[in-house]
């Protein structure tokens, strides 16, 4: 079956040859030809190179073959040089594998699509204050620049099925259609501290500005003129590439050992396509999701699932996907497997995501699953409260939704049916339902919706038919890693969070750093504040695991979590599963967090 094949393996940030070895080895006895590529200044030499070195790097390989058949397998920076190359020769390249990795577009500097959020907004700040003095500059970069290449994708980690907790972010969606999720989003300035913040300016604080070695960027004396990228020092620094799940010790200590600087060039350059390759080109790709990374394809279809026109490309006639069980370094946890996919990929296999059906509502806009009347609705800003009877004042609970949700998408989640029905029914036992239309638009966006919720919560504690002192918060979906700056430090006023099929730690490949989105360390802190958290039985792997650590660290610092379980419920629920249990859960866990506001 391989015969006549040739695969062209290009290695990721930091990386040679030598990342591929094993997986070279068991493509040669399958009957393929086997090229690993180290590029050019990749050796350890400190020879300078830029994005357009690499690219002939690539050619040369493709030109040398004489197989029928040319693959080439781009891995985390990689991809650059193979989608340029194919683009260049697409007559020569039969297809095109993007390994836990997106496809960048026309334009991207390579440094967009770093994963680890804090080295990218560094990278792209650098390329921005460059001022051409080190090559073409990156068009389009901001100096505040919080995200670079494409929007992250949406998606809901079970069947695509979105219902009120909104889309869930696709780690696996990859932005052009492969794995890694890039966090984008429109650019946005650190946000300032709004009226009514959560807690102290410590929990609220901004992670540090790291590199790649993972200390900041005054210690790591690279950022002069021209200077490469430093190789992570430690094997939890290449962690912040994305996971080592499966990575034995002796991988790992060989990362460390044989990681070469990033030439500066490699980074800032743009790419340049002409459009034979690439999210619209014609060159067959596939892309592998590696789940213990955070990449699945129910998540890609989920990146279908809203409807954003920036995503359709997800689901080209070109684009295929196959799945994998491992992290970021599938070439180094199961080499065996790795060369399997690689060939399943070179035949042609794969699967398309299922895209929503042209006719009907999309799950999230389906009817909620309880039949509750309207009540009185003020608009207050980014937050609509529901209101009871009576002049109060009245507890009030806050409900935050997940996301990426697009920017711009109507209707907003404020008008979902399900957080409608949720408000409503809050509402009409006694207490002001607020929905927050946070902006949560990528995955760069989580300190500015952390802030919106914030203010939200402030505008809604300051309502007259509010009880200032008796709220509770409840984060569905992605929204989740909301939570966690209100759990490490919770004000005297918030009497209950509630959780629902939520995230309470980001995937591994969103390169989300620090504390302030990580709930399941943040409850550690919880103390006397009760948690109510829903469950649902068919979740998916990576975001039930981020539940189980929580309930595992909240029941060791003694907090008090009711569960809610849903044995037969997906994520999103509420609106296309209309069950007898599914209408139970909602009724208890409504009844759960109204009892802590008595």
């Amino acid at each position: 079956m391989a015969v006549g094949t040739a695969f062209v393996l290009v290695p990721g940030l930091h990386t040679g040859g030598w990342i591929w070895q094993d997986v070279a080895e068991r493509l040669r006895e399958a009957g393929a030809e086997a090229l690993p590529l180290t590029l050019s200044g990749m050796d350890g030499s400190g020879a300078g190179a830029d994005v357009e070195a690499h690219v002939a790097d690539v050619l040369r390989a493709v030109e040398t073959t004489d197989a029928e058949q040319v693959v080439l397998v781009g891995h985390c920076y990689g991809v650059h040089p193979v989608v340029a190359a194919a683009d260049r020769l697409p007559e020569r390249v039969a297809r095109i594998v993007l390994l836990d990795t997106p496809m960048p577009q026309d334009g991207d500097p390579p440094a967009a699509l770093v994963p680890e959020q804090a080295l990218r907004e560094r990278l792209l700040r650098r390329i921005a204050g460059s001022e051409g003095s080190e090559g073409e500059a990156a068009p389009g970069v901001a100096a505040d620049a919080t995200a670079g290449g494409t929007s992250a994708p949406l998606s809901a980690p079970e069947g695509a099925e979105a219902g009120p907790g909104g889309a869930s972010a696709a780690p696996g969606a990859a932005t052009q259609g492969a794995a890694t999720p890039v966090p984008g989003g429109p650019a946005q300035p650190a946000g300032s501290e709004p009226p009514g913040g959560p807690g102290p300016s410590s929990v609220r604080a901004r992670g540090a500005d790291v590199t790649g070695d993972g200390v900041t960027g005054e210690a790591s004396g690279g950022d002069e003129p021209g200077a490469p990228l430093p190789p992570p020092s430690s094997a939890q620094a290449w962690g912040a590439l994305g996971s080592l799940a499966g990575v034995g010790a002796e991988a790992r200590e060989q990362l460390v050992r044989r990681g070469v600087p990033q030439p500066w060039g490699t980074l800032a350059r743009p790419l340049r396509l002409g459009g034979n390759a690439g999210a619209a080109g014609s060159v067959p790709v596939s892309g592998v999701l590696c789940a213990g990374n955070g990449s699945t394809l129910a998540m890609v279809e989920g990146a279908l699932a809203l409807g954003d026109p920036r995503y359709a490309y997800l689901a080209a006639p070109h684009m295929s996907y196959l799945e994998m069980a491992t992290g970021h370094w599938p070439m180094l946890a199961e080499p065996d497997a790795t060369a399997e996919v690689l060939l399943r990929a070179a035949a042609g296999e794969g699967v398309p995501p299922k895209r929503p059906a042209k006719a009907g509502r999309p799950a999230h806009l389906r009817p909620f699953l309880l039949d509750v009347p309207e009540r009185p609705r003020e608009r207050l800003g980014r937050v609509d409260l529901h209101l009871p009877d009576g002049d109060g004042p009245h507890p009030a609970v806050v409900l935050v939704h997940g996301g990426p949700v697009p920017e711009g998408a109507e209707p907003t989640p404020r008008d979902w049916p399900g957080f409608l029905g949720y408000a409503r029914l809050l509402a009409g036992r006694g207490a002001v339902g607020a929905v927050v239309d946070h902006r949560l638009h990528g995955l760069g966006d989580f300190d500015r919706a952390a802030d919106d919720v914030a203010e939200a919560v402030a505008a809604v504690r300051a309502h007259p038919r509010v009880d200032a002192d008796r709220v509770a918060l409840w984060f569905f979906s992605v929204g989740g890693l909301l939570s966690a700056e209100w759990l490490a430090a919770p004000p005297p006023w918030l009497r209950c969070v509630a959780l629902t099929y939520p995230l309470l730690a980001p995937l591994p490949a969103w390169g989300v750093s620090g504390p302030r989105f990580h709930p399941a360390e943040a409850v550690r802190a919880a103390g006397r504040l009760p948690v109510v958290l829903t469950r649902v039985g068919r979740e998916s792997p990576e975001f039930a695991a981020t539940v189980e650590d929580f309930r595992k660290a909240a029941g060791a610092a003694g907090v008090d979590v009711q569960l809610v379980d849903v044995p037969s419920a997906v994520h999103g629920f509420e609106t296309p599963d209309h069950s007898g249990e599914a209408r139970a859960a909602v009724t208890t866990a409504t009844r759960a967090v109204l009892a802590r506001l008595a």
